[in-house]
């Protein structure tokens, strides 16, 4: 995790600030798992500050819902139930549609290349392997099309719920046998869009996210 601090730092940010970003990534990679205890003096001789910048990101990240606080235990990282992942996902399936559709009626030609694009960027991050790496890819994905929708009070939704969202599709890529699927998604929500086909698009999306649903809920089930 050190090696995450450093890699956050950037000289115009708070120290606390670089600590929250660090700690989330950490719980969003799972590299902090769920149900660990986040105690301050372990945390900040891990990453070489003091227990001021841990207890504030802490509280933020209490926030955001992927830490909570057990009394007489202190912060732990939440847990991925399926009442949760259902719950973030139900809403995250909606809007993904709305968005689909509204850029169905609105992308450009240059917006539909760079859909096309990332959709390529997506199959060669997913022959990485990497789960960070396809994450990442599969982000620029979805915001092209978040983008196209050309709605601001959708976004704001869409990205006050970007870490859940974040954490269930982490674990998703990180299961290697949904590797072929994941691209087929893609390329269908892809083509679906660029041709302005509302109805396929929604049809893809709504694919994608319950296929998202199902193979978390059967990690959960194993690891029960």
């Amino acid at each position: 995790m050190k090696d995450m601090l450093q890699e956050n730092m950037d000289e115009y940010l708070p120290l606390r600030d670089v600590v929250f970003k660090t700690l989330r990534q950490g719980i969003l990679t799972g590299e902090l798992k769920p149900g660990e205890r986040l105690m301050e003096l372990h945390l900040a001789n891990r990453l070489g500050v003091s227990r001021t910048p841990i207890r504030e990101a802490i509280r933020k990240l209490e926030l955001e819902g992927l830490v909570i606080m057990i009394p007489r235990r202190g912060a732990e990282v939440a847990q991925i139930t399926e009442k949760n992942l259902q719950d973030v996902l139900e809403v995250r399936r909606e809007l993904d549609t709305f968005a689909a559709k509204l850029a169905c009626q609105r992308m450009n030609e240059e917006q539909r290349a760079e859909l096309k694009e990332a959709e390529e960027a997506f199959e060669k991050a997913v022959g990485t392997k990497d789960a960070t790496v396809i994450a990442r890819a599969d982000v620029a994905f979805h915001d092209i099309i978040l983008k196209s929708a050309g709605n601001d009070r959708l976004s704001q939704l869409v990205n006050n719920l970007a870490e859940q969202v974040y954490r269930y599709r982490f674990e998703y890529v990180k299961d290697k046998t949904s590797h072929n699927r994941l691209i087929e998604e893609h390329r269908n929500i892809c083509n679906s869009i660029i041709s302005g086909n509302q109805e396929a698009a929604a049809i893809a999306v709504g694919i994608h996210v319950d296929n998202q649903e199902k193979s978390i809920k059967e990690q959960l089930r194993t690891i029960k």
